[in-house]
């Protein structure tokens, strides 16, 4: 056996089996195991769940939410105070794998928008601000400001107003 090379032993000697945190730059956290691509900027106070998927030149501004086995594709966007949750998918190639970024269609999702677990935003179709994506729909077009969608595909089911009211919670906006 090549001496460069570590044993399988040597490997799992040094690997947690239970999920451990990752202290990052500006008061945010990872758990492991996770992945953050090349060139993502993490905002402050933000934290990444295991298994969660960040890929290349994501930008995840301040106090983002992403819970576990989360996926968010290249190039991809969050706006500030952002929920994403688990197994949640924000993809960015409609005609995978095209192998060519110029086709990829990244998504943006606005300041306080909320993306619920298991669900599926299609490439090209952003979440506007205050919006929320219910768990476990498929958003094939744009999810307007506000607006709370949810279905497959994604349809309107109310404002995020009345969202809010339901929760116990109102922002003054």
């Amino acid at each position: 056996m090549n001496s460069d090379w570590a044993s399988e032993d040597d490997l799992m000697n040094d690997v947690p089996l239970t999920g451990q945190r990752i202290d990052l730059d500006g008061g945010s956290v990872a758990w492991w195991p996770c992945h953050i691509g090349r060139n993502a900027i993490v905002g402050t106070n933000c934290s990444i769940g295991a298994l969660a998927h960040i890929g290349q030149r994501v930008t995840l501004g301040p106090d983002c939410k992403i819970q576990g086995a989360a996926y968010i594709a290249d190039e991809c966007t969050l706006g500030a105070r952002v929920f994403i949750g688990p197994a949640a998918v924000i993809l960015n190639d409609k005609f995978p794998p095209s192998g060519d970024r110029t086709k990829w269609q990244p998504v943006s999702v606005g300041d306080d928008a909320v993306v619920g677990g298991n669900a599926t935003v299609i490439p090209g179709n952003d979440v506007g601000e205050r919006a929320v994506l219910a768990a476990g729909a498929v958003l094939t077009k744009p999810l307007p400001a506000g607006e709370v969608w949810g279905g497959n595909p994604a349809v309107f089911l109310m404002t995020r107003d009345d969202y809010d009211a339901k929760r116990g919670t109102h922002h003054d906006r």
